[in-house]
């Protein structure tokens, strides 16, 4: 009779030995998935097979999802009804004040005959994608020169200003968003209005608001709206939020750090807008006060120069008249030596040396001028 130990001393292979071949079929299973994409079939069959027990083990969640809403009671329903009711009545009391306001504010005008405020014209876009520069904050829209897009043009959204338009192509255009280091927006306080300009940061999350002296009413939770000044931004649009004001004894201004309104980097459409400015031109600076003294100076100097050289040349006159005369004089002396005969002058210039005939010459001149001594002036 053949011995063998009961079932449940049978030994098969070593804990050892499963759990390396487990450990290598795997790693084999995984690399064959991540690279030969061999399990997507199966995947999908198991999928598809344990969708109905998902959904079964997700009823009882939906049963008690759909219990609390059902527990909503009716006096929860009554109050939010009565808080919709005043809403919308405060809101119908705003518009009807804003209608008044605006029918006594063309009243007003045309009392005054003071011009309309800037018409504004706007284009919607939608943007494609960011620029390549990673130090830059930019986006391409969609509309072009083609579209009616020109350089400077304001870009905005539901919430406020997103940028502006820097660079304009035939099919797309290029936007600087808000918070570019090299974006500069005139604004105004709309608690105060306190004028200044507002810039963007280097690291493209804050902005500034430069140049505001350390005594200005600069409070956080300040709306800042663009002023209209510059003639590029309409006035009255939402750009920033103070969030923080630091001022300081050794500077005479103070930092004021604020966060845009609009969600610069998470607009997809926006508007681009038109705006007609009809300000007259800016008339011509007045010169400087040294450059009217300089002026004024070179002129006298040149008065001063003519007057010497008319002096110089009244002085010059009386000798200029005396040599005339003497050359009036000179000439009838040597009409009368021409006519002598050649013979005897030719005898004399060759008997007299030339030291005689220097001496000559004053005597000729001496002879002369008495001649011309009436004729003078004095």
């Amino acid at each position: 009779m053949e011995y063998s130990p009961p079932p449940l001393f049978k030994q098969g292979p070593s804990a050892l030995a499963r759990l390396v071949f487990f450990v290598v079929l795997a790693l084999v299973l995984l690399i064959s998935d991540a690279r030969f994409k061999t399990l997507e079939i199966v995947r999908g069959v198991l999928g598809a097979g344990l969708y109905p027990l998902q959904r079964a083990a997700l009823v009882p969640r939906d049963i008690f999802m759909g219990a609390a809403d059902l527990a909503v009671t009716s006096a929860t329903l009554r109050n939010e009804n009565a808080k919709l009711r005043a809403k919308d009545l405060q809101l119908s009391q705003q518009a009807n004040t804003a209608a008044s306001l605006n029918a006594e504010n063309a009243h007003l005008r045309a009392l005054l005959q003071l011009s309309q405020r800037l018409t504004t014209q706007s284009l919607p876009a939608e943007i494609q994608y960011d620029t390549r520069d990673p130090f830059t904050q930019k986006v391409v829209i969609g509309r072009g020169a083609q579209q009616g897009i020109q350089n400077g043009s304001p870009v905005v959204d539901e919430d406020g200003v997103i940028g502006q338009v820097t660079r304009v192509f035939p099919l797309q255009a290029e936007v600087t968003l808000l918070t570019d280091k090299d974006q500069a927006v005139p604004v105004e306080i709309l608690r105060t209005g306190l004028r200044s300009v507002i810039y963007g940061t280097p690291k493209g999350d804050t902005l500034d608001l430069r140049f505001v002296p350390i005594s200005a009413d600069v409070q956080s939770g300040d709306e800042l709206v663009t002023s209209g000044l510059d003639g590029v931004y309409p006035p009255g649009l939402p750009v920033a939020k103070v969030v923080r004001v630091d001022k300081q004894a050794d500077t005479a201004f103070a930092h004021v750090v604020s966060l845009p309104v609009a969600a610069v980097r998470g607009a997809r459409q926006v508007l681009v807008l038109h705006v007609q400015n009809d300000a007259p031109p800016r008339p011509a600076d007045a010169p400087d006060a040294a450059t009217v003294a300089k002026e004024a100076k070179a002129k006298k100097g040149a008065k001063a120069a003519d007057g010497k050289g008319a002096a110089e040349k009244s002085a010059t006159k009386p000798g200029d008249r005396s040599a005339a005369d003497k050359a009036t004089a000179e000439k009838p002396a040597a009409k009368a030596t021409e006519k002598a005969p050649a013979k005897a002058a030719a005898d004399k210039k060759s008997e007299k040396p030339a030291a005689d005939r220097k001496a000559e010459k004053p005597a000729a001149a001496k002879s002369a001028k008495p001649q011309a001594e009436p004729g003078a002036q004095p």
